[in-house]
């Protein structure tokens, strides 16, 4: 028997650290070779941490959330016939661990004693008393920590519900989706007082421990904020003729080539006012003093996900029709939200777009992508009453509200890009002149 310690893998662009996000599997697992470990998250890609080897799993290097260093014990895990693998140099892991399963209680035994008899290293898991006592339901005390996978304690987390106080029925006192159900059903309700009536017991105050994407989005987000002195521009666009041309071609092209939505005809404007305004098609180095203006427009696509938000890159937008534009913006909103987009899909944008769609509001003021130049934001949709040639006639409104680098476009250029877009969308024709 012995013990095979994974590390921390270099995930490679000169990363030096990087966020624990999930823990795939528990002490006491038994795993398999090319199984996933551990999800791990660097700037706002996740990669999964596969297993070299077939075995059981002895020690966790870190707990979800925490940020650790390229090289540190990621996992332990006892093998057969693998001798040597353990450091007897690292760290035992501080957490109190839970008992494996009975039937690994063999290779936990001989993985404890060969690593007694070699090193001064603590026990890292302790076998159970019996395997009655491992299935019979468990009460934690408050020292324990609960014992649960990490999509039960997501669920947990959205059910309300304290681990500590969900009685266990898993192997060694593993919490299980069954016990979150019947948690879950059981109502909690307040002493009474006399006189008073008997209501349902406000749930207990939540500390939530910012990590993985939340994290990376408010590092993002402070970071675009201190550094960037940013200011606002507000301009409406009369839409009526667009959403007619849009409705117009949906109608002849919908059926073969796919509904349009007004997402790729304002990405079109965009890209056709750039030529005219590069000085908001740039990325600013303020550490170095370098502006760097692009000829391509990769555009970021601002998306809500269930993680929080993202930006996948629209590669060469100003390169694509409206169709195949559609086709890109829905293929990187779906592998955004699936948690499936890559690095380079995340990385690189020169100018973003946002918008809450429907929930658009009149006004927002949305804030710079750093290290970029410009952000555009789109509000929704409204009819309005306008006055045209002295009558009062219904016109759908939408206001683009953006921010600007003060450093770098002033706001005599701002209010030109967004007018040459308000042009652009007001007489559609023109999106079609190249």
């Amino acid at each position: 028997m012995g013990q095979h310690v994974i590390k921390m893998p270099d995930i490679g662009e000169g990363i030096v650290e990087v966020e624990l996000v999930a823990w795939r599997v528990q002490v006491g697992d038994e795993i398999r070779e090319d199984q996933i470990l551990a999800d791990v998250m660097t700037d706002k890609a996740t990669v999964e941490i596969p297993s070299p080897v077939h075995g059981l799993v002895l020690a966790l290097g870190g707990e979800a959330g925490e940020v650790m260093r390229v090289g540190s014990e990621l996992i332990r895990i006892a093998v057969e016939g693998e001798q040597g693998k353990a450091s007897a140099s690292a760290t035992p892991v501080a957490a109190p661990v839970p008992a494996p399963a009975p039937a690994a209680a063999s290779i936990v035994a001989a993985v404890a004693s060969s690593v007694k008899a070699s090193a001064p290293v603590a026990p890292v898991v302790t076998l159970p008393a019996s395997s009655a006592a491992a299935h019979r339901p468990q009460d934690l005390s408050a020292g324990d920590k609960p014992i649960a996978s990490p999509s039960v304690r997501r669920r947990a987390w959205e059910l309300g519900l304290e681990l500590s106080q969900v009685r266990a029925s898993g192997l060694g006192g593993r919490i299980m989706h069954a016990d979150l159900d019947l948690a879950a059903v059981q109502p909690k309700v307040a002493a009474a007082r006399p006189g008073r009536l008997v209501s349902t017991a406000l749930a207990a105050d939540e500390t939530i421990k910012i990590t993985g994407l939340r994290r990376k989005i408010a590092q993002k987000m402070q970071e675009s904020k201190r550094r960037i002195p940013h200011f606002s521009y507000v301009e409406e666009v009369d839409v009526t003729e667009l959403e007619a041309l849009r409705e117009q071609m949906n109608q002849r092209y919908g059926a073969s080539r796919g509904k349009l939505t007004l997402l790729p005809l304002l990405i079109r404007a965009i890209t056709l006012a750039v030529r005219e305004f590069p000085q908001v098609n740039a990325r600013l180095d303020d550490d170095a003093g370098l502006l760097t203006r692009y000829q391509a427009v990769h555009l970021g696509v601002a998306t809500q996900t269930d993680a929080g938000l993202m930006v996948p890159v629209l590669r060469e937008a100003q390169s694509l029709s409206l169709w195949e534009t559609a086709a890109e913006v829905r293929r990187l909103a779906e592998v955004a939200r699936s948690g499936r987009a890559t690095r380079d899909e995340l990385s690189g944008s020169t100018l973003t777009l946002t918008s809450l769609g429907a929930l658009g509001g009149i006004v927002t003021t949305p804030v710079i992508n750093h290290p970029e130049v410009a952000i555009v934001g789109v509000n929704r949709i409204v009819e309005r009453p306008m006055m045209i040639k002295g009558q009062v006639v219904g016109r759908q409104m939408m206001n683009l509200s953006s921010s600007f680098d003060h450093r770098v476009v002033d706001g005599m250029v701002a209010a030109q890009f967004i007018q040459a877009i308000r042009a652009l969308l007001e007489c559609p024709a023109l999106l079609f002149v190249d």
